[in-house]
């Protein structure tokens, strides 16, 4: 199925030979991820300590937050497919996580504040997602290139939001770090909109022109099947991956020995480690990637999702190690154990979910496209919705018993991802 009604000519102009759009794109998304993980980081922290929530509720609200925030977007889709047009979504979604974060710097608005953020990332992502591969014609190589380098701008986001929005909320007051977060926000949104002349052209809405919509075809149906197939399976590397906010944050607050040459680190600033790698390995991983391909080694993305997979797991292993080093020690352990763990987390990440968001941009069809990438966000619901509900384990098992839940998880999606990438879906999926 050819994307003719969202591809723009790519002409060169842009950085590194890519279009000019992509640079706004990337923006945007990065602002956008700033006040989103600026919130993130601070959240447990912010429940426990500030509003004396308990670990468990904590964790429940933690999990059904993240899981609500990556479930509209399925919704998000649809309405940007059928009525609101991906443009429109966008800015409406982003004005609502504006404000959202804006009134998370008041106590009594946790709730409501909560909800904005979640429904306006509903809107948000899907077409900003989509109109990144609108971007491209079919069969443009850069496309695999785009979406890795859009993943680096969630996570440039990523690492600054925590120095910035954690440091002044543990160090002046949580509301300070919050209203940070609005303000990336709305920086986000004011580089959108000054500069959509840049951006693909809207597509004919699936509602206004229902008469002229094409059917899926048989291959089409297949490639959602296939996409549906992968999104199941990545909820049981999000059960594992999304503690890194939760329990994790938890872990880094009262088990770690944080203190470096008298000073001691921000808990939050530990979240900025798995983005902060993110950044520097992503150019590296681009390169070689695009080596093999040049080589004629063409990829099997199942594949490489599965050995993501499984080097996640390793991460989680390594957390069982540091949990008996602590019962060993009975204090707080070094801080390179945490640190280890989100090294492998990160190379774990970086063969998922970029992949991931390339097999949803590529094989969606483009009657369904932001429905569809919408779809792939369904996953992280249902795994961060698992992840909420475990960790209220945390204060119950073991800590070493905790961690091979999410090792278990994530060995048992590397090995069905590695069956699909051996049978038939894998030719739908290079």
């Amino acid at each position: 199925m050819t994307h003719v009604a969202t591809a723009t000519e790519a002409k060169p102009g842009g950085l590194f030979g890519h279009p000019p759009g992509l640079t706004v794109l990337f923006l945007t998304q990065t602002w956008a991820e700033f006040s989103y993980f600026g919130l993130l980081a601070m959240l447990v922290y912010y429940m426990t300590q500030q509003l004396h929530i308990s670990q468990q509720d904590a964790s429940i609200i933690f999990g059904v937050y993240g899981a609500c925030a990556f479930f509209s977007p399925f919704f998000g889709g649809i309405l940007a497919d059928r009525w609101l047009g991906r443009t429109r979504s966008v800015i409406i979604g982003a004005t609502m996580m504006m404000f959202g974060h804006f009134a998370m710097a008041f106590e009594p608005l946790l709730f409501p504040a909560l909800a904005l953020v979640a429904l306006g990332n509903g809107l948000f992502i899907p077409p900003l997602a989509v109109q990144v591969g609108g971007l491209y014609q079919d069969g443009d190589a850069r496309r695999d290139q785009a979406f890795s380098a859009y993943y680096m701008g969630i996570n440039l986001g990523g690492f600054t939001a925590p120095l910035l929005c954690g440091w002044l909320g543990e160090t002046y007051g949580w509301h300070w770090g919050f209203a940070t977060a609005g303000v990336g926000m709305a920086i986000g949104l004011i580089t959108y909109l000054s500069f959509r002349r840049t951006l693909p052209p809207e597509a004919p809405r699936v509602k206004a022109e229902k008469s002229e919509r094409a059917p899926l075809t048989k291959e089409d149906r297949g490639k959602v099947l296939t996409l549906l197939g992968v999104m199941a399976v990545v909820v049981l590397f999000r059960v594992a991956y999304e503690q890194s906010g939760n329990t994790i944050a938890l872990w880094v607050s009262d088990r770690t020995d944080r203190v470096f040459n008298g000073w001691e680190v921000p808990a939050t600033w530990f979240q900025s480690i798995n983005p902060l790698l993110i950044i520097v390995l992503t150019p590296f991983l681009m390169a070689y990637w695009r080596r093999r391909r040049e080589d004629g080694h063409e990829p099997n993305l199942l594949k490489r999702m599965a050995l993501g997979c499984a080097i996640t797991a390793l991460s989680s292993i390594v957390m069982i190690a540091a949990a008996f080093a602590y019962k060993a020690a009975g204090h707080p352990v070094s801080a390179w154990w945490v640190i280890g763990y989100f090294a492998l987390l990160t190379m774990g990440e970086l063969y998922v979910i970029p992949v991931g968001l390339t097999l949803f941009g590529t094989l969606s069809p483009v009657q369904i496209a932001a429905m569809m990438m919408g779809a792939w966000y369904i996953a992280k619901f249902l795994g961060s919705l698992s992840a909420g509900f475990i960790g209220t384990l945390w204060s119950v098992i073991p800590a070493e018993t905790f961690f091979a839940i999410g090792a278990g998880s994530t060995l048992l999606a590397a090995i069905i991802l590695f069956w699909m990438g051996s049978g038939r879906s894998a030719a739908t999926a290079r």
